[in-house]
């Protein structure tokens, strides 16, 4: 994958580690397939006014780790007032550029966007926003980045750029936050759940963490309660799915962090341990393990006053609490997917089916849920209208004979079609 190592050179002490400079190049087909017109013109563009641009962040870790990177974002030596100018006597359209005021202009070329943001350094925080100001200096941006493996530049010629051994890091699994994890954490104080995500995705193993680090979140933990419920869910919903889910989610209540991030202060973790282990090849919904937490609806209700979630992740968690003891298979036909079904059949719902899967997820039927993943909803062949053309006209009387004739119908695991089940109505 790799060019031998160019150069190595420590450059400088901060107050808290030393920095240096790691410089290799990457030579891979997921870095040359970024290639497109758009970022080649892109790229002409600043190299005609003399500003370095490079690829930073999350895209550098992912090109590192053999993946093509989904979003890319890039820095530039350039000042938004410098990139607008040089996007206007290019001709280039620029858009949604919301985030200017923290450096952040959006071009747009051949149908692409390209998000480039001008390299900055945090001079006030609260623990939830950052003011910034320009500099062109890398290694101070580097610097202002929470995790070690986020913390890199790639220059367009394949040229890695890791002041805070970053590579190093993600070759060994080990996910540490730049310098002090305590005045990273209190820079953000999101960062805690943060480097959990991060966690999940990169270690190996579930319980390696730097014992300097668990001390800093649980000190820092209740700065958690100052962060919108939108960024803790956004961060919640990916770790609890990821590698160590259900490890990360006994740290949250080992450090005392539940009380500030909407979750139950009595949450039951040995029930998410259990539910993670065997739902975890099967691709749940992060809210099929969260509501493995939950023992009351009201639970339920209070996370959501907090977390802000979607209708449909409320009403799967309050589904799950409810019929993920009183909705199981027969004990008279351990292998029928008959009360399932006839479940989904009842349910005026459109998105019961789903909800059921995510429930035999949860008390890990995989045999069942395979077919029910295969099986398709059924249509009831009989209608009012078709009552009615049989003399029954009362509203009350067509209800209680449609219910007594879906009965049957379930009875025969709904084969029964049109004329056989109105043979059943007594006029």
């Amino acid at each position: 994958m790799w060019s031998r190592l160019l150069s190595r050179r420590v450059i400088g002490r901060t107050a808290n580690c030393w920095r240096s400079l790691s410089t290799m190049q990457l030579k891979t087909s997921e870095f040359r397939s970024l290639f497109s017109d758009g970022l080649t013109e892109l790229a002409e563009v600043f190299e005609k006014h003399q500003h370095e641009l490079r690829i930073a962040g999350g895209a550098v870790r992912d090109l590192l780790s053999g993946k093509r990177p989904e979003d890319v974002d890039f820095a530039t030596t350039a000042t938004p007032e410098e990139m607008k100018d040089m996007f206007q006597k290019a001709g280039i359209r620029m858009i949604n550029n919301k985030g200017e005021q923290h450096g952040t202009i959006t071009a747009r070329l051949h149908n692409e966007s390209f998000e480039v943001t001008t390299l900055r350094v945090d001079f006030q925080t609260d623990g939830r926003h950052a003011k910034v100001k320009f500099t062109t200096d890398w290694q101070k941006d580097s610097e202002r980045r929470d995790l070690t493996i986020n913390s890199m530049f790639l220059g367009l010629d394949g040229m890695l750029y890791d002041y805070f051994k970053g590579y190093e890091d993600l070759q060994n699994h080990k996910v540490r936050f730049v310098g002090s994890a305590d005045q990273r954490i209190q820079e953000d104080y999101l960062r805690i759940l943060r480097y959990f995500r991060f966690y999940g995705r990169v270690a190996l193993e579930p319980d390696s963490h730097e014992p300097e680090t668990l001390v800093a979140i649980r000190e820092n933990g209740r700065g958690l309660a100052g962060i919108s419920g939108e960024r803790i869910w956004v961060e919640l919903k990916k770790m609890v799915v990821n590698n160590h889910g259900a490890h990360l989610m006994e740290l949250v209540y080992s450090l005392e962090l539940a009380q500030y991030i909407g979750l139950p202060p009595d949450g039951n973790v040995e029930e998410v341990k259990r539910v993670w282990q065997i739902t975890k090849d099967h691709s749940p919904k992060p809210m099929t393990i969260l509501a493995a937490l939950f023992r009351r609806p009201e639970e339920v209700e209070k996370m959501d006053i907090r977390l802000k979630v979607s209708r449909e992740e409320k009403t799967l968690a309050l589904f799950l609490v409810k019929n993920r003891r009183e909705l199981c298979k027969s004990k008279d036909e351990p292998d029928s997917l008959k009360p399932f079904t006839d479940f989904i059949i009842d349910s005026r719902e459109l998105d019961t089916q789903s909800k059921v899967c995510e429930l035999l997820k949860y008390q890990g039927e995989e045999k069942l849920l395979a077919e029910l993943s295969r099986w398709s909803v059924p249509r009831f062949p009989i209608s009012g209208h078709d009552l009615r053309r049989m003399g029954i006209t009362s509203g009350k009387e067509i209800g209680t004979t449609l219910q007594k004739l879906r009965d049957i119908w379930k009875k025969s695991v709904y084969q029964m079609e049109k004329d056989e089940l109105l043979s059943y109505v007594k006029l």
